[in-house]
């Protein structure tokens, strides 16, 4: 499993480099869809190998960092350790992980099954709704007939999946504020906040659709498909780099992902769209004549 580790720092790297050829030519469909295909990967494991062990992966991929410079017996305020070493998959190479890395294997590993059930239905269906939200830019309803027909279909569905997954959130969120290694009610709150902004775009996506306004719609689009990748590919970026430096804070970098994560990733995604004059987001490579970011 820590081999695994590795392949996923590669493809870390790859995507790296995706990054930096979009962000030259202005075309960003292999960049969206790598970091699609790598949310599915991550995602499908915990189905397909259990909570435990895909939280353990998880964590592993922040342990490396968390643990450069760390000397002695006492421990930095948001660095701790769990029964067994039992959430990595590093074995005895590192045996102190994040605070918050901790806690997330202990509540899962060893918590009631009813919270088990709530990140099964977040992590499930707010993956079908990432999903759908890229094959829907990919494939607008533009012209009418079956093709706007297939537009609604799949857009009724992805609303459907993110309401459940994100209801599931939001009860998993209420269970926070005795968890001090999150942050407490902090954390409670941050998610609450985040829901409402990736949830409350996605409302707003929806109702704009079915006034005909199909400008405002286009933008909303943006808008929600920028707070999902902020609420979880910023997040995890985030707490990549934030994790290390603000070890001596307790809880200090899990709360600035969990608040600032899915509102900047909705900034990001307005400055590409009223910014960048030459964005091609023809996700399918099929036409040349897909409408650009900046005439949503």
């Amino acid at each position: 499993m820590s081999a695994l580790v590795l392949v996923f720092y590669g493809a870390l790297a790859l995507w790296g480099v995706l990054l930096a050829v979009a962000l030259r030519t202005s075309r960003y469909r292999w960049f969206l869809w790598f970091g699609v295909a790598m949310m599915l990967v991550l995602n499908i494991g915990y189905f397909a190998r259990g909570q435990a062990e895909s939280i353990a992966f998880f964590i592993s991929i922040y342990d490396v960092l968390i643990n450069v410079g760390l000397t002695g017996e006492e421990l930095p305020a948001a660095v701790g350790t769990c029964p067994d070493n039992a959430c990595t998959v590093w074995g005895d190479t590192y045996e102190t992980h994040s605070a918050w890395a901790t806690a997330f294997h202990e509540r899962f590993a060893n918590g009631p099954g009813s919270r088990n059930g709530l990140l099964y239905g977040h992590i499930g269906f707010n993956s079908v709704a990432f999903l759908l939200a890229h094959v829907q830019l990919a494939r607008p309803g533009t012209g009418g007939g079956e093709k706007a027909a297939r537009h609604r279909l799949i857009g009724r569905v992805s609303f459907a999946a993110v309401t459940i997954g994100t209801f599931c959130a939001v009860l998993l969120s209420a269970q926070h504020t005795t968890v001090t290694e999150y942050g407490g009610v902090w954390s409670m709150l941050g998610f609450f906040s985040m829901s409402f902004v990736v949830y409350g775009a996605a409302v707003k996506t929806v109702t704009t659709a079915r006034s005909g306004d199909i400008a405002s719609h286009r933008v909303w689009m943006f808008r929600y498909l920028g707070a999902m990748w902020g609420a979880f590919w910023l997040f995890r970026v985030m707490l990549f780099v934030l994790d290390p430096l603000l070890r001596n804070v307790e809880a200090a970098a899990i709360l600035i992902c969990i608040w600032f994560s899915a509102p900047l990733g909705v900034l990001i995604s307005e400055w590409f769209r009223t910014r960048k004059q030459t964005i091609d987001i023809d996700l399918t490579n099929a036409s040349e004549s897909q409408p650009q970011v900046a005439q949503a």
